[in-house]
């Protein structure tokens, strides 16, 4: 990608594969590694599966290409793009930008805690301190979730302090490589575990039987978690990129990558799961406990779990970085921040919230809804059952109706450039498909949420 002259002051990424990588580093982290099989065990294994990848290609791509070419187009962040491409500037688009921000800063009052557990076995597995090591009792313990916390927090906020090349795009092409090349490296060890064909029976063979309304909701929620779409997270790299590619293939590329990344960690889980008799329905702890207690059983599970907990590292971290980028972008945008005060002030901002889950399994217990839920399932669900699917939504609506930024507007701002283009058949599936789908999903899973 050639640099662009930058008028207005904006920064930009220095090349295309660091927008790639960057953009797929937000997708990529705790929901694919951590969140898709914990989800995938509770709901069905292989039916959970398709319907996942086909909310990903009906509804993913459509909103992902919208939110690249409004961020493209503005050159903005959401707090303001809406009232920008906007006709008439109606107060009415003040809120997609409010929801961003709320998204972003709600994501990380959760996503900071688990990156901070990933860090700790990291740690544990590399010095060896393994005795008694399992999900609650970590949860439980206040100052290592404090601390664990706070240092992904530091390096967070340290790393974003510097230019947007110099830090962020050049430690994410770094993690993002490395962990593609330790997750090939976990595979061949899962798959040569005796049993590992029944974990990838259940994995990757769909059984109807377990399929129901709340498979394709929580399939839904997955789809949008994962690619981090519906809060302005891909409309912030899409204002930092050029004009040089159409945005539904860089857009397909980047759900291509998440995918993989997805489809391979249960491929590593689910054949170790099997393999040693591990309930595969444990939910949060489905990563932490099964893992450890695999390692824990293995010639050499030692290195094999420090090495795993580091990809581990890598993935969580290049979703948080890129998150904590959005947040940044914003609050500099609203207040004229300099990078290294906005990083320094949202940094503190970040963490104070996030206690609330580092110490909601110990000082902080709080019950939303059902037994055994807390701060974390809270937060989840203002990110993943609302503010997802709702932004989401807001972004069908405002690109392909003419209250909006308006369906010609979007195409030829989406298809300038060399690459995959959005065509005009798919009006119809972008301006009435989607919206309805996410819709109807979004009413029926508040409608069958396990309240109590």
């Amino acid at each position: 990608m050639k640099k662009e002259n930058n008028k207005g002051g904006r920064e930009r990424l220095g090349s295309r594969l660091g927008f790639i990588m960057l953009s797929a580093g937000c997708a990529i982290g705790c929901g694919n590694v951590w969140k898709f099989p914990w989800m995938c065990g509770e709901y069905g294994g292989g039916s959970f599966v398709a319907v996942y990848i086909l909310c990903l290609l009906v509804l993913g791509l459509p909103v992902m290409t919208m939110e690249f070419s409004m961020g493209r187009a503005a050159q903005a962040s959401p707090l303001y793009m809406f009232r920008k491409l906007g006709k008439g500037h109606s107060p009415v688009w003040k809120v997609p930008g409010a929801l961003s921000l709320l998204g972003n800063v709600a994501l990380m009052a959760f996503y900071t805690v688990v990156a901070g557990w990933i860090l700790n076995y990291f740690f544990r597995f590399v010095t060896g301190q393994t005795e008694a090591l399992s999900f609650g009792n970590m949860i439980s313990n206040p100052w290592e979730n404090v601390i664990f916390t706070l240092v992904t927090v530091a390096i967070s906020f340290a790393v974003l302090s510097f230019s947007i090349q110099g830090g962020l795009e050049r430690i994410t092409k770094y993690m993002m490589v490395a962990l593609l090349l330790m997750m090939l490296v976990m595979l061949g060890n899962s798959l040569s575990l005796p049993g590992a064909g029944k974990g990838m029976q259940f994995y990757l063979v769909p059984d109807f039987s377990k399929f129901s309304g709340e498979t394709v909701v929580k399939a839904m929620n997955q789809a949008f978690f994962t690619l981090s779409v519906g809060i302005g997270s891909m409309a912030i790299f899409g204002s930092y990129i050029g004009k040089d590619r159409s945005l539904m293939g860089e857009a397909g590329t980047v759900i291509a990558l998440d995918t993989l990344v997805a489809l391979l960690a249960g491929a590593i889980i689910f054949p170790a799961c099997f393999s040693y008799d591990v309930e595969v329905t444990e939910g949060p702890g489905l990563l932490f406990d099964t893992m450890a207690y695999v390692f824990l059983h293995m010639a050499g599970g030692r290195w094999w779990g420090a090495l795993f907990f580091l990809f581990m590292v890598f993935a969580a971290f290049s979703t948080v970085l890129a998150v904590c980028e959005n947040i940044l972008a914003m609050a500099r945008e609203m207040f004229g921040w300099s990078r290294k005060k906005g990083s320094l002030l949202c940094g503190a901002v970040v963490f104070l919230l996030s206690l609330t889950t580092a110490l909601g399994y110990s000082v902080l217990k709080f019950r939303p809804f059902a037994e055994g839920t807390a701060w974390l399932d809270f937060w989840d669900f203002i990110v993943s059952t609302n503010i997802l699917p709702l932004g989401s939504l807001f972004y069908a609506l405002f690109c392909c109706n003419r209250f909006g930024w308006g369906w010609d507007a979007f195409m030829a701002e989406a298809n300038t450039g060399r690459g995959l283009k959005v065509k005009s058949w798919m009006k119809p599936l972008f301006r009435f498909a989607v919206p309805v789908l996410i819709l109807f999903l979004y009413v029926y899973g508040l409608a069958t949420f396990r309240w109590r």
